[in-house]
């Protein structure tokens, strides 16, 4: 382990580190997935929130820890993962929260759920954040995360929504979950899911699907994206976030007393009821079946034309979602302190060029013991407040000699260090571009050999600090 380094020695040996580290990251994720609205409880009444606010533990630093833990501790127990999670309220006692059990899932991750979270009445805030406490078995902190921001709401909005208030509309791209109650009975819920490649209704497990806005007038089959709020009567397209499966183009139509209401085209608000019909289908609706995901034939209403008789299988309820992703690697850092708070990176914003182009790295969680790394260089880094950091812009020479002379664009990971040497990825990187005055004619990868172990051997080409992109990894 590497701590803060204090001589040219100790800052080669910290390169290195993270060069092996770049070579073989031993990531650990945590992963928050939880909706975007909570229906307050009244009295004595605790209305669990749904769908229950969900962890996932993913990366192969969790084992190479536990495995550090057993060695030290000799014991399977002492190096499980437990937590609790509760409402950031100041006054939240423990028996307000709730505790987690980690179980490993057939894909590897670990996996907990908090199923029994409420806000009660007395509880007056609009928002609130959920608050994830991680420990080891044997006591020792992983670290504090925190979910993305709630609104309380009384109930299921049932006037037509304005745009006006756009904070319970549904906009495309954004995620959702879907469940379905049975007789509106707790026990029943079940959600929509994906499981070994196929969409399944769950009663332990959810998913979150990004829903798009499909453009009904293009050719069957290819269906560009549009932007805008969801609305009824719309074709859209549900993909899985986790595994990319999408289910078939759906016209997404409201529910009201078990029936599919094909004249509304007001927008779809939170908690609504609704109905999916498979589009250019006689009548087909996505519905459950115990466990099974199948198709369902309404029956046109006898008394009005535009209503359609649902089962109780084919009424949905939808609610927006948010996913929060900590990502941290203890591979470098010599200190048992916990790894919170993970700062994450939103945005990227380059000010300048020539010798002083800097870098604001904007985000939330910063503080003054973080330094920005561009792949394997050190930036010299300033903390300007907890959502930004700046930095200078390592000269591409500091990645290598050969790099001054460059002819096609290099890609750098941005990550952020501790002072304790603890790494933080992120999904941003930074591209050096070679000025394209400095190329006539000439092709940007001409003389590059095939041979990609040669490839940093043959860059011939000058370099300008004028020219650079930045871009997020999908």
């Amino acid at each position: 382990p590497l701590c803060f380094r204090s001589n040219p020695y100790q800052a080669d040996l910290l390169r290195d580190g993270v060069r092996r580290y770049l070579q073989l990251p031993g990531d650990q994720t945590v992963l928050i997935l939880h909706a975007k609205v909570a229906q307050k409880s009244y009295g004595n009444e605790k209305r669990f929130f749904c769908p229950p606010p969900c962890v996932y533990l993913t990366g192969p630093g969790w084992k190479l820890k536990q495995e550090q833990i057993k060695g030290r501790d000799a014991g399977e127990t002492g190096s499980r993962v437990c937590g609790y999670m509760g409402l950031d309220s100041a006054g939240s006692s423990l028996a307000e929260t709730q505790k987690l059990a980690f179980e490993e899932q057939a894909d590897g991750r670990g996996f907990g759920c908090a199923k029994a979270l409420y806000i009660s009445d007395t509880d007056k805030r609009k928002h609130f954040c959920l608050v994830l406490k991680l420990f080891f078995g044997n006591g020792q902190e992983i670290g504090t995360f925190h979910s993305k921001l709630i609104k309380v709401i009384s109930k299921p909005s049932q006037k037509k929504q304005s745009l006006k208030n756009t904070d319970l509309c549904i906009s495309s791209g954004s995620k959702v979950s879907l469940f379905n109650r049975l007789r509106s009975q707790t026990v029943s819920t079940r959600y929509l899911s994906v499981e070994g490649g196929a969409f399944v209704a769950s009663a332990r497990q959810w998913a979150a699907f990004t829903l798009h806005l499909a453009d009904e007038r293009s050719a069957r089959g290819d269906f560009p994206l549009r932007e805008g709020y969801v609305r009824y009567g719309s074709a859209v397209r549900l993909i899985c976030t986790a595994s990319g499966l999408a289910l078939p183009p759906l016209i997404i139509r409201k529910v009201s007393k078990q029936c599919a209401m094909l004249d509304v085209d007001e927008p779809v608000s939170q908690l609504h009821k609704c109905a999916f019909q498979l589009q250019g289908s006689d009548r087909m609706y996505l519905c459950l079946s115990t466990e099974k995901v199948i198709q369902f034939q309404a029956s046109p209403c006898p008394k009005e034309a535009n209503r359609e008789l649902l089962n109780d299988g084919s009424c949905w309820t939808i609610i927006g979602t948010e996913t929060v992703e900590y990502t941290f690697s203890e591979s470098l850092a010599c200190a048992r302190e916990p790894v919170s708070p993970v700062p994450l990176i939103t945005a990227l914003q380059l000010t300048g060029g020539g010798d002083v182009a800097m870098l604001e790295v904007q985000g939330e969680y910063f503080h003054t013991h973080l330094k920005v790394w561009f792949g394997d260089v050190e930036a010299e880094t300033m903390f300007r407040s907890p959502k930004s950091l700046v930095c200078v812009v390592p000269d591409v020479s500091a990645f290598g000699s050969d790099w001054r002379w460059l002819r096609y664009p290099i890609t750098v990971p941005l990550l952020l260090l501790r002072d304790d040497g603890l790494i933080y990825s992120s999904s941003f990187t930074f591209t050096y571009t070679p000025e394209q005055s400095f190329l006539p004619g000439q092709p940007l990868l001409s003389d590059v050999p095939q041979d990609s172990d040669k490839l940093l051997d043959s860059i011939h080409q000058e370099f300008t600090r004028t020219n650079f992109h930045l871009f997020m990894q999908s």
